[in-house]
């Protein structure tokens, strides 16, 4: 008897679900808005309507009942939706931020002043590798703009030798900076 019974209420749920079916999916649909999880939605919420079909009694109002339980399912759903949207929201705020950060100190950045400072510290080693007469007389010609004559004056030593150390520092800044000479004239 209660198998008859409970075959009877299988049936009636049955047709009571494919009779309505579309009605409550398009209920589900129109608060969440994804056909695929409305779907999902409604699977659930008739399962849950069958797990407690002891409780609907003889005068049970199942399109109440399930109207009910999508409701509740849907306002979860809804509710987990926008705790995922802040949390997008927050990861994109400050991914945004990070963003406008890279920006600006590019915008800030000069590569002409980087590449300088780059080039002016392999000046700087390649002078640091000279002797010391050759790389005082450099300084002297290139950076104090002083003659050829008035270092040798000024050091007490021939035009010829400050042309000597002057040829020595210039061939070594060269080898130096073979890889960034293409790149400072241009």
């Amino acid at each position: 008897m209660a198998e008859i019974r409970e075959q009877h209420t299988m049936t009636i749920f049955s047709e009571f679900f494919e009779n309505n079916k579309e009605k409550f999916l398009s209920f589900a649909y129109s608060y969440i808005r994804n056909r695929a999880d409305a779907e999902d939605l409604l699977m659930e919420s008739m399962i849950a309507l069958w797990e407690n079909r002891e409780r609907w009694g003889e005068s049970a109002n199942l399109h109440g009942l399930l109207l009910t339980i999508i409701k509740n399912k849907a306002l979860n759903y809804l509710a987990h939706e926008q705790v995922r949207l802040r949390a997008e929201e927050s990861i994109n705020s400050h991914k945004q931020r990070e963003l406008e950060l890279r920006i600006s100190t590019l915008e800030a950045c000069d590569p002409e002043s980087i590449f300088d400072s780059e080039i002016q510290q392999l000046v700087n080693k390649a002078l640091s590798h000279l002797p010391a007469q050759s790389r005082r007389i450099f300084i002297l010609s290139r950076y104090h703009n002083a003659s050829n004559k008035k270092i040798a004056e000024q050091l007490g030593i021939s035009v010829k030798s400050v042309e000597f150390h002057m040829t020595k520092a210039l061939k070594k800044l060269r080898e130096e900076l073979k890889d960034y000479l293409f790149s400072i004239f241009f």
